[in-house]
């Protein structure tokens, strides 16, 4: 039998009263106490089914704080998908655990036992959370890494926040805080770039024009695309100029002279041409006629 705790620092105190047990001891008393009864208590995990559940203590606890840390500006899917992955081959290992007997059966220890199920809760909740945020959109098919689309959007979108900061600390320098014509005239083609492959990137995902087939892109790409779009219109108030203007104005003026047109050419053909009117040849005079009928009587 092991003696009784000293006086210390996690042992009973004197004159500070009684003091908790570390993890670390109560860990060691319930692998002894497992030692000695075999199978266990009832309820207690067997050692094998325990290291499976710090497994996946463990790596939700790295893909929780990761979600978290991650949250804003949001960086789930480039930050934590390494975390994610861990989770899932954990909860793997305890679906596949070695043992078909009743006794030594991890998963049905470790996701059935209770009504809380809090192994199978955790789970859901983070296969939730990765779904929601469409993050297999930005990564490879085998989810070990960005896809090469994700990485030069993000390089590119360092790329335009870069230029913004750098054109908008030269115009505080220079005290023209409220004109912002350098970010406009400087930024203009790398934001144009950036919005391009954004696009290009939508078009991707999915199976055709209609937006309505489009599976939304990954969290990142999204949030990382509205934040450049709210400085660039909101902060900075530039605009890009259409590349199409020229057949917009003709379309445009086309559409505009269409009514003129119309009357005009309805004008035309309704004149009426002037009539050619024949004159008949005038009735012979008077003293004819007296001897015509002179002749014939």
């Amino acid at each position: 039998r092991r003696p009784p705790p000293q006086s210390g620092p996690e042992g009973w105190g004197l004159g500070g009263g009684r003091r908790l047990l570390s993890l670390e001891l109560l860990e060691e008393a319930e692998d002894l106490s497992l030692a000695l009864l075999g199978t266990g208590l009832p309820g207690q995990l067997p050692p094998e089914c325990r290291e499976l559940l710090v497994g996946f203590a463990n790596s939700s606890v790295r893909l929780t704080g990761c979600l978290v840390r991650s949250a804003r500006p949001v960086r789930l899917c480039q930050s934590c998908y390494r975390h994610f992955q861990s989770v899932t081959e954990q909860l793997e290992n305890i679906t596949r655990a070695v043992g078909n007997s009743s006794e030594s059966n991890c998963a049905k220890s470790l996701l059935m036992s209770d009504r809380v199920q809090l192994v199978v809760i955790l789970s859901q909740f983070f296969n939730s959370t990765w779904k929601t945020a469409n993050c297999a959109n930005c990564l490879k098919n085998n989810s070990e890494g960005l896809s090469n689309s994700t990485i030069d959007f993000l390089d590119l979108f360092n790329t335009t926040l870069m230029c913004f900061e750098r054109n908008f600390q030269g115009q505080a320098i220079n005290f023209v805080p409220s004109n912002h014509t350098e970010v406009c005239r400087n930024c203009s083609q790398t934001y144009r770039n950036l919005n391009a492959l954004y696009n290009k990137m939508q078009k991707m995902t999915g199976q055709g024009s209609d937006s309505e087939h489009r599976t939304p892109l990954c969290i990142d790409v999204e949030d990382a695309m509205n934040i450049t779009r709210r400085l660039w219109s909101r902060t900075f108030n530039c605009s890009v100029p259409c590349s199409d203007t020229v057949p917009v104005i003709a379309v445009s003026s086309f559409i505009l002279f269409l009514p003129v047109i119309f009357y005009l050419s309805s004008f035309l053909h309704s004149k009426q041409k002037k009539r050619i009117l024949i004159l008949p040849n005038r009735i012979q005079s008077n003293a004819s006629l007296v001897n015509i009928q002179e002749k014939y009587s």
